[in-house]
């Protein structure tokens, strides 16, 4: 051999060589990747489906389109079990990333714990088909031989926010349920019994992912944006909780109360004829996103009174069975509708809300109006006219020091160039 020859001869064995390692490499990481989405299902609880959310968002789980902000792989440390929701990332291209919430329907603890009761009470097992055992109850079944969800299907089920249903709320429901590719129909026909299961059992632990399917942001609801689900998992626009916001100045408490007032009263005042009361508040009820716009991010204590029915169809009774147990106590302990009006939320907000956000912002002499208000709304409301008074009251007290800047990007520059106009 030539020196010209040599010289080839060992690079193609260096070629060879790093060509074997490579292909170790990838087989390894392939290995590794495989063992990690493994590792997803059982975190995601896709091996609990169909006792589960849905599948819409599995794809983009596992080509690592949605990611966890501060782990992504076993080895890393997991979040603990009482955690209910995570920081995330999404993307629809692989390149452009938006925070989003992972959320679960309830924590892994309590996911455990339900499924541990329900093994251990219908098979006498540590471990059990969660699965299985739901489909052989007679509610299930009643599901099954159902063509359209009616009040009586979900009665007894753990949800304020289903204690007294319209036939037009549940109409709803699986008009605009996502989880399936055929929505429109008031017909359960289109849904197979894994959609009917995936649908009562979210029904059954925690109903906000269904209101954001329902009510969604982009027709004007003050909830979060619903963006498909895998496992137990669902996921949503990004948002921070209200308590954890650092309200500094009277500009920016009194754009979160303005916001927060406005909102009371389009609950009670929309288009759709729905009621939405609150049962109890506090500073987790409420979040923003991060554009500044206020919305509500926890439902678990919101009901809804259909306006267009007299009276509720029916007061829900104490009877339960296992679908009643999922997230509470048995049987659930749920406030009663039937006595319930507008005057609730704005005496909820003005006891356990508005003084947070307000107190001691303001200049002396408009802090003892503010608290005034107050005091006497969260007291002597005595019927919604009433209600709607304080609202008024309070908003002219507050709308001067709402300012047009940068910071409040959800009405800026509209707020400058309407203002421009006058």
């Amino acid at each position: 051999m030539n020196v010209i020859q040599i010289s080839l001869f060992y690079t193609l064995v260096v070629i060879v060589m790093m060509t074997k390692e490579n292909m170790e490499a990838t087989n390894s990481s392939a290995s590794k990747l495989k063992s990690s989405y493994a590792f997803g299902k059982n975190f995601l609880g896709l091996n609990k489906c169909n006792a589960c959310v849905g599948t819409s968002a599995c794809k983009k789980f596992f080509k690592e389109e949605i990611r966890f902000q501060n782990w992504l792989a076993p080895h890393l440390k997991l979040p603990l079990p009482d955690v209910q929701t995570y920081s995330g990332n999404y993307s629809d291209d692989g390149e452009s990333w938006r925070p989003v919430e992972i959320s679960r329907l309830a924590s892994k603890r309590q996911h455990d714990l339900t499924d541990q009761w329900i093994c251990s009470n219908f098979t006498k097992r540590k471990t059990c088909s969660i699965e299985g055992i739901l489909r052989k109850t007679a509610r299930f079944q009643k599901w099954m031989a159902a063509k359209r969800l009616t009040p009586d299907l979900v009665q007894g089920l753990p949800i304020q926010f289903l204690r007294c249903p319209s036939q037009r709320l549940l109409d709803r429901i699986i008009r605009r349920y996502s989880e399936v590719l055929d929505a429109g129909s008031v017909y359960m026909t289109h849904l197979t019994d894994k959609d009917r299961l995936r649908l009562l059992y979210t029904l059954s632990v925690n109903i906000y992912p269904i209101v954001l399917q329902i009510f969604p942001r982009a027709e004007g609801w003050p909830f979060s944006n619903y963006l498909g689900s895998c496992g137990r998992l669902f996921l949503s626009t990004s948002t921070h909780p209200l308590m954890s916001l650092n309200i500094s100045g009277p500009d920016m408490a009194a754009d979160l109360a303005i916001q927060l007032l406005q909102i009371i009263h389009h609950l009670s005042a929309n288009d759709l004829n729905y009621f939405f009361y609150f049962t109890s508040l506090d500073g987790n009820t409420f979040g923003i996103f991060s554009d500044g716009r206020l919305f509500i991010r926890d439902t678990s204590k919101l009901g809804i009174i259909d306006k267009q029915q007299e009276k509720p169809a029916f007061e829900q009774n104490e009877e339960s069975d296992v679908f009643s147990c999922l997230a509470s106590d048995c049987p659930p302990t749920l406030s009663s509708c039937a006595d319930i009006s507008e005057k609730q939320n704005v005496m909820l907000v003005c006891k356990d809300l508005l003084p947070h956000i307000v107190a001691r912002k303001f200049p002396d002499s408009t802090q003892e109006k503010i608290d005034k208000v107050l005091s006497d709304c969260s007291k002597y409301i005595t019927n919604d006219r009433e209600a709607q008074k304080f609202i008024n009251e309070l908003m002219d007290i507050l709308r001067p020091w709402r300012t047009c800047d940068a910071r409040f990007a959800y009405r800026y520059p509209d707020c400058k160039y309407s203002r421009q106009m006058r």
